[in-house]
């Protein structure tokens, strides 16, 4: 996944609405509906296009969070800017929309590592519940500091068990207490710069090689 850059971070807190929702769709009626339901809804900013062009620059300035995307676009083919999109953002929450659903279609989206499939027309309860879902599946929304809480605190789990260490190894060879590593690892705290460079010690590892490793 591309690395995210200090000022796409900024970007993306400073933006009103909270859940970052792009949609690409070439109906100006479509994209004007969907943008203001969302953003009645109070907790997507969200941002439209009818260009695939202006999509991937949108993507450049800011990474969103989730694309509605539509998959019958008149010249644009839809499969062609998905398989872009997860070139580029592999990790991305992409929701396929399109008023011309089949089978055949829903399985090759699918199988190209959609989130999930609207048809249109669809109800709004029907887009809250795709959204919410996504949200959730996804752990969208969240601020920053947040996510770097979870992201460390998995990539020590994942050294600890690499090395087949126990959470009390660990603390014997950090000093820190069982409980603390645990609360690390869980993403519910942040270490202090001195745990955590006992935690690099620990796996003679640099902080910045850490830190690098977490893609934040």
């Amino acid at each position: 996944m591309k690395s995210t850059t200090k000022a796409e971070l900024a970007g993306a807190e400073s933006a009103s609405g909270g859940v970052d929702v792009v949609i690409l769709d070439d109906d100006l009626d479509f994209r004007n509906y969907i943008e203001d339901l969302l953003k009645d809804e109070g907790k997507y900013a969200v941002r439209s296009y009818a260009h695939p062009d202006d999509l991937f620059a949108a993507c450049e300035e800011r990474q969103p969070e989730i694309v509605l995307l539509d998959m019958k676009m008149g010249e644009f083919k839809g499969e062609h800017v998905l398989e872009q999109l997860l070139a580029r953002y592999p990790e991305l929450c992409v929701i396929v929309v399109t008023g011309y659903p089949s089978l055949e279609d829903m399985r090759a989206t699918f199988k190209m590592n959609v989130f999930d499939y609207l048809a249109k027309p669809f109800s709004l309860a029907q887009l809250r519940q795709v959204l919410e879902n996504a949200i959730n599946s996804f752990r969208l929304g969240r601020m920053a500091h947040d996510r770097l809480r979870e992201k460390l605190g998995h990539r020590i789990k994942l050294l600890r068990v690499e090395r087949d260490w126990s959470l009390k190894d660990l603390a014997g060879a950090t000093k820190l207490s069982i409980s603390q590593i645990s609360s690390i690892e869980r993403g519910a705290h942040l270490p202090s710069i001195e745990s955590l460079l006992a935690i690099c010690r620990a796996f003679n590892k640099k902080a910045s090689e850490v830190l690098a490793s977490i893609d934040f």
